[in-house]
């Protein structure tokens, strides 16, 4: 083992660095956590480590210099961390294996603080970094490559329970059940990740209060995100593309309160947001184009107000199946308005009804879908518009704009 451990600078107090290789058949990272003290630093050089359950239990720093792997062999969790101010840096975990009676995953930190996971790579390891019962975590610049399996034989990418003030950024996500998995998380924030190709969900929170996703990216997931029984979220700048199947979504929001959904790209879903239950939301300034459904509301959707959006060659634009209506449509664009500005204000003189006759068959009888371009429906749905009895008629928007608004940002 002598060649194996280094010890590059001592003092007297903490803060030592320790150099580690690779030596065949030995475990040289679990004896190199041994020999270390709370505050000293592990450089782990290139090779290859086969070695599972490591245990880190005390203030430590580890970093990896052009991404040693460190193989499990399918025998289990890699690395637990239970101390407070550890960083993990520059690693490559590896073949965690799949278990169905534990969540196993390449990276776990468990009911400590102050964590850092930077740059690390991760690739078939079940679940990636599992943060449990973790407060003010940083989990930045990482790499997650699962190997597509079904729902059941697939873990989470990023997997956070019972956590405070964590920050999910710059992460890019692939090939889970679900790419990013929040529930019972509060006060933090996901920014900048890129969550696509994963099986069920790109993101999935679940009872979690007063965060914050801006500027991520989710595509081609079994469905976008899905954002339930939380309160006080903000969702700004974010693209969904192409959460594309039979019962996929851009966003689906379930019992969600006071909460803002602006500036964000939801392009080619087949419906971009599916909303239950969820009262006082504000949907302004997002683009919706070339989706199946651009919004589906169903009861229980009371307060909400949905301003400044651009609704851009949508099947359908608005699907509302309750009578009992108080949101407020006002001041967006829509592709299939045929009124008219006759004072050149930029705005249309003419209410717009964004619900269709049509949406409401559709709803009831999924099958009818095979006569949407047909001339029937374009009649029903214009005798509709002229006299309603089906379609809510409190639904207008009263201040339709002509022009759509310029959301280039939001490419």
């Amino acid at each position: 083992m002598l060649g194996s451990l280094i010890l590059l600078a001592a003092t007297a107090v903490v803060g030592r660095t320790w150099v580690i290789n690779p030596v065949a058949g030995k475990a040289v990272l679990a004896k190199a956590v041994t020999k270390a003290d709370t505050g000293d630093t592990l450089l782990i050089n290139y090779g290859q480590y086969y070695e599972y359950g490591i245990v880190i239990d005390k203030p430590l720093t580890i970093i990896g210099i052009d991404f040693p792997e460190i193989d499990g062999q399918d025998q289990g969790e890699i690395m637990t961390v239970i101390a407070h101010h550890v960083t993990v840096e520059g690693l490559h975990f590896k073949n965690v294996g799949v278990s169905y009676l534990k969540d196993h995953s390449g990276l776990r930190i468990k009911r400590r603080s102050n964590a850092v996971v930077r740059n690390n790579k991760f690739s078939n390891t079940f679940f990636g970094i599992y943060l449990e019962r973790v407060t003010n975590a940083l989990v930045t610049g990482n790499e997650i490559v699962g190997v597509p399996r079904d729902e059941a034989s697939s873990g989470n990418g990023i997997h956070a329970w019972h956590c405070e003030e964590l920050q999910i950024e710059h992460n890019r996500v692939t090939g889970h059940r679900d790419g990013i998995y929040f529930e019972f998380v509060n006060n933090s924030t996901i920014a900048h990740n890129q969550s696509f190709g994963n099986r069920r969900y790109g993101l999935h929170f679940m009872f979690s209060d007063n965060d914050v996703y801006h500027h991520n990216k989710f595509a081609e997931n079994g469905a976008g995100v899905a954002v339930m029984f939380s309160k006080f979220i903000d969702m700004r700048h974010n693209i969904f593309f192409h959460n594309w199947g039979r019962a996929s979504y851009g966003l689906l929001l379930k019992e969600i309160y006071d909460a803002t959904i602006e500036d964000n790209a939801f392009r080619q879903n087949t419906i971009a947001i599916n909303i239950e239950g969820s009262t006082r939301i504000t949907y302004r300034r997002n683009e919706f184009s070339r989706n199946g459904w651009a919004i589906k509301m169903a009861g229980g959707c009371l307060d909400n107000e949905i301003t400044q959006n651009n609704f851009r060659s949508n099947t359908l634009d608005l699907v509302l199946n309750s009578h009992v209506n108080n949101n407020t449509f006002s001041g967006n664009y829509w592709s299939e308005y045929t009124g008219y500005d006759l004072d050149k204000d930029g705005v249309g003189d003419v209410p717009h009804r964004p619900v269709k006759l049509f949406s409401y068959i559709l709803d009831r009888t999924p099958e009818a879908i095979a006569l949407l371009r047909s001339f029937f429906v374009r009649l029903m749905n214009f005798s509709e518009k002229v006299s309603p009895a089906f379609t809510p008629a409190n639904v207008l928007d009263h201040q339709p704009h002509m022009q759509p608004f310029n959301y280039d940002h939001l490419q």
